[in-house]
């Protein structure tokens, strides 16, 4: 189910409730809930549109919307649609989602730099009450891919968020800038926005937060220059060094080669788990009744060739570890 509520029918109660940051469930100041959980309601779970706001400028493709649910726990997103074939220079739902798997290879999931984020595909009939003048993503029959990020609240905005001094005096803030700074390397980030790396304002808590990760893999630069792309940090947090040398080239190409996985049947579409590739070759791939998007075998590749060299760096004394 995907309706638009109307506010004017919303109580003021209510109203309040889905508008402030909710801490009930909190597990985080910024990651209310399980990850898990956050995945499972964005790609299965039945909701309510609550409010539908251009991201940036009137117009926008971004999105910045709330999702009601029926257990109260609703959720703000980031909302992007994919455009045409599902894969486009700084629309590209494939890495964005990628990024976000990669990190649970060598991450703990209160350390995660990404937030959730996923794929949902919709029947064009019935994205069409969401956005009146919207174009299919894919054909036959028509649907509309999203890209779905949950929505951090209690972060700084604009800035360098990298503090040389803190990063010397706060091992917590250390750890969190340099498993970001990694996941940027790695992930061959190529685009230095201010607005794309974020820290908390949780003094207790100073996680850092890459949210803007479609220009990277085999993307082409972006007009911002590519400073995330590099390890800055002089040193690295151990634990997430032994975490990497953990993964084997199997376990890549298990976790990035099908990210997102949508099902055709009777002319239906929805949203499943991923099954084995069908084309390692391409990102965004089809058969008769399935799509998938995924990192190609030559990126997926070329992510496993930065780890490694890497972990040759580390093991050269290029950075500390703490």
């Amino acid at each position: 189910m995907l309706r638009i509520l109307s506010l004017r029918h919303v109580p003021l109660f209510t109203l309040l409730f889905l508008i402030l940051p909710i801490n009930l469930y909190a597990q985080d100041s910024n990651v209310m809930y399980p990850v898990e959980e956050i995945e499972r309601k964005l790609v299965y779970d039945d909701f309510e549109i609550f409010r539908f706001r251009d991201l940036r400028f009137v117009g926008d493709i971004g999105k910045r919307v709330i999702l009601k649910y029926a257990d109260k726990k609703d959720l703000q997103i980031k909302w992007r649609r994919a455009l045409k074939g599902g894969h486009e220079f700084n629309n590209a739902p494939r890495f964005e989602v990628a990024a976000y798997e990669l990190q649970k290879l060598f991450l703990d999931e209160n350390e995660f730099p990404v937030p959730p984020t996923v794929c949902r595909a919709f029947s064009m009939e019935e994205y069409l009450d969401i956005e009146k003048d919207a174009l299919p993503t894919f054909k036959k029959p028509e649907m509309a891919l999203v890209m779905m990020q949950y929505w951090l609240n209690e972060v700084t905005v604009g800035g360098d968020v990298y503090d040389k001094e803190k990063f010397k005096n706060d091992l917590v803030y250390a750890k969190h800038f340099a498993n970001a700074n990694i996941l940027t390397h790695l992930i061959k980030h190529a685009d230095s926005n201010e607005g794309n790396l974020l820290t908390s304002t949780d003094p207790e808590n100073p996680r850092v937060f890459t949210v803007d990760n479609g220009v990277t893999f085999s993307s082409q630069e972006s007009n911002r220059g590519t400073k995330w792309r590099y390890i800055i940090v002089k040193k690295l947090p151990k634990k997430t060094i032994e975490g990497l040398r953990g993964i084997t080239s199997e376990k890549l190409h298990k976790a990035l080669g099908v990210i997102a996985e949508i099902e055709i049947k009777d002319g239906n579409v929805r949203s499943v788990d991923p099954t084995e590739n069908i084309n390692p070759k391409r990102g965004v791939r089809r058969n008769d009744n399935i799509i998938q998007l995924g990192l190609t075998k030559r990126e997926i590749n070329n992510v496993e060739k930065r780890i490694k060299y890497l972990l040759k760096q580390v093991d050269k004394g290029k950075y500390e570890l703490f």
